[in-house]
C-alpha cells in the first residue's frame, strides 16, 4: 500500500505545525525572558491637599523596588502618640513616635505579598526574639523582612563609630539563637513606610528605620525604571526629596553575614 506521505505533492508545506509561543497582547519589555519578573506593589499615600490615594503598580522584582516594600511583616506593632498600632492598620496621615522625640506624619505606606519559600527566589524573613538587644528590646518577638534596618551598630564596627548608632540590615544580626531566619511556605504581606522625614521608629521596643532609598539607589537601574519607582511616591519628584538620612548606615559590604 502506498503510504500517505508518498501521495503528497512535491514541495507542499508539511502538515506538521511547529507550536508557537503564546501571544500576550499585554506584554511589555519588562516581561521579556531576559528581564526580572514583575511583582504587584500597593501604595497608600497622603496627597498635598490632605486627601488619600491608593494605587497598584506592576514593577520588576529588583532590589530598588523590593526594598521599599519589605520591612515589616503583618502584625508588627509600631508606637504612635495614641499607643501601639499594627502596621497593616496604619493610614496615611497618622503619626508615629520617632527616636528624635518628635512624632512624624506617615506620608506613604507600601506593601506587597512575598513567598519566602519560593524555590526560585528564596527570601527568608528575620525573627527577632524577645530581649535580643536588651531588656524589652523587643518586648516580644518581631518579624521583619529583608528591607528592615535596625538602629544598632554591628559588633565589628562599634569601635569605629565613636558611640554613634548605625542603621544596620536586620539580617546582619542573625545568629540562629536570638535572631533567626524563618521561611513560611505561604505568602506573607510585608510593609514599609515613609514619614514626613527620614527617622527611626519604635517597633516593639527596638528602633527601626523608615524607608529611604539612599541617594545612589537609582543609579543601578534604567531611566524608565527610575521614573516608575519615583512615580510610586506622590510626594517625591526627585530622589533628593527623600531628604537626609536621620542616622548613618552601616556599609552593607562590611556587614557581617
Amino acid at each position: 500500500m502506498t503510504s500517505p506521505a508518498a501521495l503528497r505533492v512535491a514541495g507542499a508545506r508539511s502538515a506538521v505545525r511547529v507550536p508557537r509561543p503564546d501571544y500576550n497582547p499585554y506584554a511589555t519589555p519588562m516581561t521579556r525572558p531576559d528581564m526580572p519578573p514583575l511583582r504587584t506593589f500597593e501604595v497608600a499615600a497622603l496627597r498635598a491637599d490632605g486627601s488619600r490615594s491608593i494605587a497598584t503598580f506592576k514593577a520588576p522584582a529588583l532590589p530598588l523596588f523590593e526594598s521599599a516594600f519589605s520591612a515589616f511583616a503583618r502584625g508588627v506593632v509600631l508606637s504612635s502618640p495614641e499607643g501601639g498600632v499594627a502596621v497593616e492598620d496604619l493610614l496615611p496621615g497618622d503619626w508615629l513616635n520617632t527616636t528624635s522625640g518628635e512624632p512624624a506624619q506617615v506620608l506613604w505606606i507600601g506593601s506587597s505579598s512575598f513567598v519566602p519559600a519560593d524555590t526560585g527566589r528564596r527570601m527568608p524573613l528575620i525573627r527577632i526574639m524577645a530581649d535580643s538587644f536588651g531588656q524589652s528590646r523587643p518586648a516580644s518577638f518581631v518579624t521583619v523582612g529583608p528591607g528592615a534596618r535596625i538602629l544598632q551598630t554591628p559588633p565589628h564596627l562599634r569601635g569605629t563609630t565613636g558611640g554613634a548608632q548605625m542603621l544596620t540590615p536586620a539580617s546582619a544580626f542573625v545568629d540562629s539563637v536570638n535572631v533567626i531566619e524563618v521561611i513560611p511556605p505561604t505568602p506573607i504581606r510585608l510593609f514599609h513606610i515613609c514619614l514626613s522625614r527620614h527617622a527611626a521608629v519604635d517597633v516593639g521596643g527596638i528602633a527601626m528605620e523608615t524607608f529611604h532609598p539612599g541617594m545612589g539607589a537609582t543609579r543601578q537601574v534604567t531611566h524608565a525604571q527610575r521614573d516608575l519607582f519615583l512615580s510610586m511616591f506622590p510626594h517625591i519628584a526627585h530622589v533628593t526629596d527623600f531628604g537626609p538620612l536621620a542616622h548613618p548606615r552601616a556599609p552593607e559590604t562590611d556587614v557581617a553575614a
